[in-house]
């Protein structure tokens, strides 16, 4: 097959695109992917092209426009999964990067306009998925087949600017299911929708600290694990708590003093949420949930409020983290607090099911490794 023709198509639809943006914005980006994968997707899949095609071209542009990049043929094959994956949810549009060759295959798709809006039901859903960079949509569109998993991942991606590591992992621990789903009073509590949503993707149901090996702690019934044992292990391990917990962490101390009317008080773990702008409190709990435990919350975060807060701050958030919660007793429970809070729950390492623990690689054998 000669691939002159399909290399000046898709060479044409670049530098088109790049005349229009000297760089390209990733808006731009998204839309020229798109339109080049359903080129190659309506060309490869029909027969038109042979099984060494998209190779040829990536190739062939590499040559016509030196220092080119992000076209290997990996790359434009990614192309081709992209659109494939999301062309049932757009629509039809005028404007074109591609020329026509087909009038199947040259249709440009914009996703600004092009959306499926029972998916994305407002522009800011539209702009988040435009914000997305591309290496990042491939990786949920890889990992996960569930279309409304995947628009809470790149929810979450943007709003908590996930690196690509760390967004492979929350889709490997299936974490979409935990995000959001935390038992709170945040929609009662925090006037601005805009924060509700931010608090409700920012804070999991249900953390796995991992780093707490009840093993080398020489403990063997977990039940006997005291809550300053769990914040020992934090503190020493901070830095992984802090990247289990969510982006955008400060750890501000643990045992904070706070003090009112000459009563004191010490809440465990006390950090700062650049992008919600507050003071988040943690209480570890190592049994199940009990109700006091909200109106101890309601304390600290009374005390953190009004003598520790900062005027240009939000209100301060507490959760509660305990073995186990009732979701529904707590969302019943929690609606008369007057004071943003939620409830969470954690698993240990040695908690994992069989299946999972034998997955993880040996640390002895990593260690010998490292």
């Amino acid at each position: 097959m000669d691939y002159i023709i399909a290399v000046d198509t898709i060479k044409g639809a670049i530098l088109r695109s790049q005349y229009r943006a000297a760089k390209l914005v990733n808006r731009e980006m998204l839309s020229l992917y798109y339109g080049i994968g359903r080129y190659i997707s309506i060309n490869s899949r029909n027969n038109t092209w042979g099984s060494g095609a998209i190779k040829a071209i990536s190739e062939r542009l590499k040559s016509e426009l030196p220092g080119l990049r992000g076209f290997s043929e990996t790359n434009l094959k990614n192309m081709r999964i992209f659109y494939e994956e999301w062309h049932k949810y757009f629509g039809k549009s005028t404007s074109t990067h591609i020329d026509t060759i087909s009038s199947a295959a040259a249709d440009e798709i914009d996703p600004l306009q092009l959306l499926d809006k029972s998916q994305l039901k407002s522009e800011h859903d539209i702009e988040i998925f435009l914000s997305l960079d591309f290496t990042h949509h491939m990786l949920i569109v890889n990992g996960e087949k569930d279309l409304n998993k995947r628009m809470k991942y790149i929810y979450l991606s943007v709003a908590n600017h996930w690196g690509k590591r760390f967004l492979a992992e929350q889709i490997k621990q299936n974490a979409a299911d935990s995000y959001g789903a935390i038992p709170s009073n945040f929609a009662t509590t925090l006037g601005n929708s805009k924060d509700m949503v931010k608090a409700l993707t920012m804070f999991k149901d249900s953390y796995l600290l991992d780093f707490i090996n009840t093993e080398e702690l020489n403990i063997r019934d977990v039940e006997e694990i005291d809550e300053r044992v769990v914040e020992k292990e934090i503190i020493n391990n901070i830095k992984k708590f802090i990247m289990t917990f969510g982006r955008d962490f400060a750890f501000v101390g643990n045992q904070y003093h706070l003090s009112a009317y000459s009563h004191d008080f010490f809440p465990d773990l006390l950090f700062f949420n650049r992008e919600l702008n507050c003071l988040v409190v943690v209480e570890l709990k190592t049994g199940d949930f009990k109700t006091s435990y909200l109106a101890q919350l309601m304390t600290y975060l009374r005390i953190l409020d009004d003598k520790v807060k900062k005027p240009h701050e939000n209100p301060s958030i507490g959760i509660v983290l305990c073995k186990n919660a009732d979701k529904d007793f707590v969302e019943y429970v929690i609606q008369d607090y007057a004071k943003p809070m939620g409830v969470a729950t954690y698993r240990l390492n040695s908690e994992m099911p069989d299946r999972l623990r034998k997955a993880l690689p040996d640390m002895e054998e990593l260690k010998k490794l490292l």
